[in-house]
């Protein structure tokens, strides 16, 4: 399969779950996640600001605000193809929706990227080794080969979204750890 018939297949799984065992799998997720010495340990997390299909990440962008944490999130240009991570503290206001119902912070006080202690990221699908299907922009790639960025990547999703072996090329970047509802693996 190539990685546009893995898309497919994954969304359609994405899909598939019902809301409320989605609801109930995004709390196990962002329960391991909080558990992580990863997260622990950050001072600032960044994360991404999930899709009605995907894990839910409020829940652990909650708790990081309640131990202190400073939360960011992507800023995606999408003329420029690239994302810049902003600082935010609220999940309710300054958001825009114009592109796949993606939220897109408006405003938000940039992150240096040295700055940055985890990297909690999204993708369709992973492997057993750290590999991430995206969605094809590549824009995570892109933001993880900037050598500013030192911190650890951390994968988020469902069981469902684990695959045997994620198809990958030179430019894909791989994810140090990935936390599903059921289990942390670490590479």
């Amino acid at each position: 399969m190539d990685k546009g018939q893995f898309r497919l297949m994954l969304q359609k799984s994405l899909l598939a779950i019902p809301p409320e065992q989605r609801t109930e799998k995004s709390k196990k997720v962002c329960r391991n996640l909080i558990s992580t010495l990863q997260f622990q340990s950050a001072s600032t997390i960044m994360t991404y600001l999930s899709l009605p299909h995907e894990p839910d990440t409020s829940e652990a962008i909650l708790h990081a605000w309640q131990l202190g944490k400073i939360v960011a999130v992507p800023k995606i240009s999408w003329q420029q193809r690239h994302m810049i991570p902003v600082r935010i503290s609220s999940l309710e206001t300054s958001f825009s929706t114009e592109v796949a119902s993606l939220r897109n912070p408006i405003t938000g006080v940039p992150m240096p990227l040295q700055e940055i202690d985890l990297v909690v990221t999204p993708a369709l699908g992973f492997d057993r080794k750290g590999n991430r299907l995206g969605r094809g922009g590549s824009y995570y790639d892109r933001f993880f080969a900037n050598e500013e960025l030192k911190a650890p990547k951390c994968g988020f999703a469902f069981a469902e979204q684990l695959i045997d072996s994620v198809p990958v090329t030179s430019t894909d970047v791989p994810v140090d750890f990935l936390v599903t509802d059921e289990e942390i693996m670490y590479f």
